[in-house]
């Protein structure tokens, strides 16, 4: 059930790939995965909880690799239990991969870097990752730093909170009434709708090889997002200069 991945070209750290013949970053769809069970756990909790829960991950994914094609990983705020939890399921046959809690992780820039780089660099170059609830305009960052796809559900997520997604800004709709009597399922497709528009303006400057300028254009709509980037620049200049082209 494994889907085979292959990375077409970078632009810094980020890469165009195919799945099943599928251009990465892109969207992915609950009902086009088969994501294993997994031991879900919140981020902010004892390494001894958080251990068991990647046992029981393990266990889990284990039981069901022949019916499955996505694994999450789990290991709350622990760099060692994400690594560890990676490394198992590459082992047990799964090349896909969601990080979980991630929006726990876009509250905390330092610990969002740092998991995702760790993970990257202990990765297999044939696993692809996918990040779950990202603000759109998180999405140039993250795919920067190597994630090459995300969850639709986002869309449905910011919806029940009543929050409208845009490229550069996510807007309360109770205290910003952009739309007056909007329904949370026509809310759910604008959030859509624009989340599609990022990934092609991603494509698009993956193309031209200047996502590094989206980054930074985007960087300054959030303090999320210019203290994301500065850490990624301060810790993990070598990570981010070994796929950028020197001109």
């Amino acid at each position: 059930m494994i889907k085979r991945f292959e990375i077409k070209s970078h632009d810094g750290p980020g890469r165009v790939g195919k799945v099943d013949g599928t251009l990465t970053p892109k969207i992915f769809f609950k009902d086009e995965l088969k994501i294993a069970p997994n031991q879900g756990s919140a981020h902010n909790i004892d390494h001894e909880i958080a251990e068991f829960n990647v046992k029981e991950t393990l266990r889990l994914a284990q039981e069901n690799v022949d019916d499955c094609d996505i694994a999450v990983i789990q290991g709350s705020k622990y760099i060692d239990l994400r690594i560890e939890c990676l490394k198992k399921l590459e082992e047990i046959g799964y090349n896909g991969f969601i990080i979980a809690n991630g929006d726990a992780l876009l509250t905390n820039s330092r610990e969002l870097v740092d998991i995702i780089i760790s993970l990257k660099k202990e990765a297999k170059k044939t696993s692809y990752f996918i990040f779950p609830f990202a603000e759109l305009s998180f999405m140039p960052i993250l795919t920067y730093m190597g994630i090459d796809g995300f969850l639709a559900d986002s869309a449905n997520y910011y919806s029940y909170l009543n929050v409208l997604q845009t490229p550069t800004k996510s807007y309360d709709l109770n205290n910003y009434p952009i739309y007056d009597n909007i329904s949370q399922e026509d809310l759910e497709k604008k959030n859509l709708k624009n989340m599609e528009f990022v990934i092609k303006e991603i494509h698009a400057h993956m193309k031209n090889r200047s996502l590094r300028n989206l980054v930074e254009e985007r960087s300054g709509t959030t303090p999320q997002n210019i203290t994301t980037l500065k850490i990624l620049d301060k810790n993990y200049m070598d990570y981010l200069l070994e796929y950028t082209q020197i001109f």
